[in-house]
């Protein structure tokens, strides 16, 4: 399979120029380890697993036997396995002047991360490698930062493909993960089975120690059932036949092992009143609509839960967007206790970028009168508008436009 670009490239670069050493977190099978031998392949750089047994025995029990046996610069794949070594690269790092002498991958797990804080703070950059994006996989690398002005949009319009709810559903069907991209749907079915039997499970096992794995497997397939709903303990726990506390234990893992994405609603002392519960996501769609038995791309496209799932991609896709992007935003959703909601708020410098979400190719542009709200809070608003499955964009008035779903 051909190498695909990813649009972390330019950022981990830059941050590899700056830190010692940098840590890719993300899933299991996203292509941490293809990117990062990618960008090594013309150095000289040792690249060790942590999935090898004999390495991760000499790396747990002699930190600096193995680094005189595996030499800087270096890539360690899968470090969370071996947290023995940071004390060790920490030592490295500061009786050296070289940037970008440690590479690291892992799959985001808490007691790591606390571990990865405390030893090599002011050391370490970290960066998260989602599955891949549409753009990522059509090919396209949009030449601005997306701020939703409508001379952006436009600008951005002359690069990205016309939108499709053919392609669009077949990418949010297949999902991004790298492997899953030339499987036809048999192919990609026993793909999700696997990843599922031999990844999750096993990670599962390793970092929660879960034995359970048919209560686990229940309770999978019951977050993908409410994928792009407030999060519900309650309702996740009677599906999977396990106790409230346990239910929250597990979605955490998940979200540490790079599967859920809770959104967190968006909070402010002017507006009174707000929810406090996340929405749940899925961070790749393939994965949610295996588990959701979505067997062919039509039947989702034209099936009950197809908006949740429209909403899902949105969403992931915007926050793939920003997670690369030079400057940094934060990504929240509206929601108050008359019910009212925005499906995402993108706040950067202050300034909040409204956005409803719409399978639709022609919304009901009335959508966005609710962004008044804002203006009535004295918070300051920006440019925003629909995330649709128009083929162009459309401007609505002076601050909002109809954004085709493939400009993001």
């Amino acid at each position: 399979m051909n190498y695909i670009s990813r649009t972390l490239e330019r950022k981990f670069i830059k941050m590899s120029s700056f830190f010692k050493a940098v840590l890719v977190t993300g899933a299991r099978q996203v292509g941490k380890t293809t990117m990062l031998k990618h960008l090594a392949r013309n150095q000289k750089r040792t690249y060790v697993t942590m999935d090898n047994t004999m390495a991760r025995i000499l790396a747990q029990s002699d930190p600096v036997l193995f680094f005189q046996t595996y030499k800087p610069p270096i890539i360690i794949d899968e470090i969370q396995k071996a947290p023995q070594l940071f004390e060790q690269i920490k030592i490295l790092c500061d009786n050296s002047e070289e940037r970008g002498l440690f590479w690291l991958t892992g799959s985001q797990h808490y007691s790591m991360m606390k571990q990865v804080r405390e030893t090599l703070s002011g050391r370490i950059g970290i960066l998260e490698l989602y599955s891949l994006s549409k753009k990522e996989t059509d090919g396209i690398s949009f030449p601005n930062e997306l701020d939703f002005s409508l001379p952006c949009l436009l600008q951005r319009q002359l690069t990205a493909k016309k939108n499709d709810i053919i392609d669009v559903f077949g990418y949010i069907w297949r999902g991004g993960m790298p492997d899953a991209q030339e499987a036809d749907s048999e192919q990609r079915q026993e793909y999700y089975n696997s990843y599922i039997e031999t990844y999750l499970m096993r990670d599962a096992a390793e970092e929660g120690g879960i034995t359970d794995t048919v209560r686990f497997r229940k309770f999978l397939n019951a977050c993908a059932a409410l994928v792009s709903e407030q999060l519900n303990y309650k309702t996740l726990a009677e599906a999977a036949d396990i106790s409230q506390p346990l239910a929250k234990e597990w979605v955490r893992l998940l979200q540490g092992l790079g599967i859920l994405c809770l959104l967190p609603p968006y909070a402010n002392n002017a507006l009174k009143r707000l929810s406090k519960t996340p929405k749940l996501y899925f961070y790749d769609t393939g994965l949610c609509a295996y588990l959701s038995m979505w067997l062919t791309r039509d039947t989702l496209m034209n099936g009950a839960a197809s908006g949740h799932f429209f909403e899902n991609y949105a969403v992931i896709e915007l926050i793939k967007n920003f997670s690369c992007a030079p400057s940094a935003a934060c990504i929240t959703y509206y929601r108050d206790s008359n019910a009212k909601e925005i499906d995402v708020f993108v706040e950067e410098n202050g300034v909040i970028h409204p956005l409803e979400i719409k399978k639709s190719a022609n919304p009901d542009r009335r959508e966005v009168k609710k962004y008044e709200l804002l203006d009535k809070a004295g918070i300051e608003r920006g440019d925003g508008g629909i995330l649709c499955m128009c083929e162009e964009v459309i401007p609505i008035d002076e601050k909002n436009c109809f954004i085709p779903c493939s400009l993001i």
